[in-house]
């Protein structure tokens, strides 16, 4: 199990430093790297607890992608094999017949040395992983499968925006999404404050654009939302205290947490975050951070569906599309995991 605990970083005696995904694959229109996209073949493994993997169940939930890519959840508390298929019968996915993902991963290279990391695309005739590329699944989600999007599905990469989305996204991956476990798992002082400082200042560099629009980038949700949106859900309620990142809760920053808020209560955001799998995850997987795995009872989530008044600004959420349908039954967050 890698340091992260997400499955694709790891640390050493001083520098945290998240792992590149070792199968990048892509599942594509043309199939040009023998991946076609087709539905039905693949199965999407991931934890509602990891910000990386949510990112994919954000955009599989925005896109009407449910009936085309099928739905695996592992348990959010590891154990030394990584993640594993407990919360099911048997504790067997049900579609794959593994009790942990890290099958997947043998079956495409037998004694692969990385970390078993999600999300992770696994093709279901073979039981072998397709991709654990965390950067690039969910822009294809967005592109290369677009002939299975449901009708009204929004364009989350806006081929006249990639230029911008891109270069917000790397900036946000470098100071926040990464920023906040470089920050947790730093070793000494000088790295832990390099790292927390980064992520304060990029979240106050956002905070004027966000003051004036509703989203990252043009008048609706992209791709940039979902991966800015997935770190900040889960600010304060781990990343605040577990990690360190306390100059300031979310709550504390007006126009952060009502842009979170506006995200959480759109259809296909909220509906996939779990905070009872997130804190569980985090507090007691990550041992080393926090050696009594006592999971806090805090912060209290009532406040993720007050009012946030953002519709003020403007946008259209889904741009000329239309929100998801409900969340299927077998695909709800049980009352535990939200407010």
């Amino acid at each position: 199990m890698s340091a992260g605990g997400d499955g694709n970083s790891a640390y050493g005696h001083r520098t945290f430093k998240r792992s590149k995904s070792h199968f990048t694959d892509r599942i594509t229109a043309d199939g040009q790297d023998g991946w076609p996209v087709e539905a039905g073949r693949y199965r999407l493994v991931v934890s509602r607890a990891c910000p990386w993997a949510s990112r994919t169940l954000v955009s599989r939930r925005l896109l009407g992608l449910e009936d085309a890519v099928s739905l695996a959840v592992a348990d959010p508390v590891q154990d030394d094999r990584s993640w594993r298929f407990t919360l099911d019968p048997d504790g067997r996915d049900p579609v794959l017949g593994i009790r942990y993902l890290s099958e997947a991963y043998d079956r495409r290279e037998t004694d692969y040395p990385g970390g078993v990391s999600v999300p992770a695309v696994v093709d279901v005739p073979s039981g072998k992983l397709v991709t654990n590329d965390y950067q690039q699944i969910t822009l294809d989600f967005a592109t290369e499968w677009a002939a299975l999007h449901r009708p009204g599905a929004p364009d989350l990469y806006p081929r006249a925006l990639r230029d911008e989305i891109d270069s917000v996204m790397a900036d946000v991956y470098e100071d926040v999404n990464n920023g906040v476990y470089r920050a947790g798992f730093a070793t000494d002082q000088e790295e832990y404050e390099e790292a927390c400082t980064g992520v304060f200042r990029r979240l106050e560099l956002l905070v004027p654009r966000l003051a004036r629009q509703r989203y990252l980038v043009g008048d609706t949700i992209t791709e940039a939302d979902i991966r800015l949106f997935t770190t900040l859900v889960r600010f304060d309620a781990v990343y605040h205290g577990h990690f360190k990142c306390n100059r300031w809760k979310l709550a504390e920053n007006e126009v952060l947490w009502a842009y979170v808020r506006d995200l959480y209560q759109t259809p296909g955001f909220g509906d996939t975050v779990d905070f009872d799998h997130i804190k569980r995850h985090y507090y007691q997987v990550h041992t080393g951070i926090n050696p009594t795995r006592v999971v806090p009872l805090g912060p209290d989530l009532s406040g993720w569906l007050t009012a946030h008044h953002r519709e003020q600004l403007g946008g259209r959420p889904f741009g000329d599309g239309t929100p998801p349908g409900p969340v299927r039954a077998e695909e709800e967050i049980p009352a535990v995991g939200r407010p």
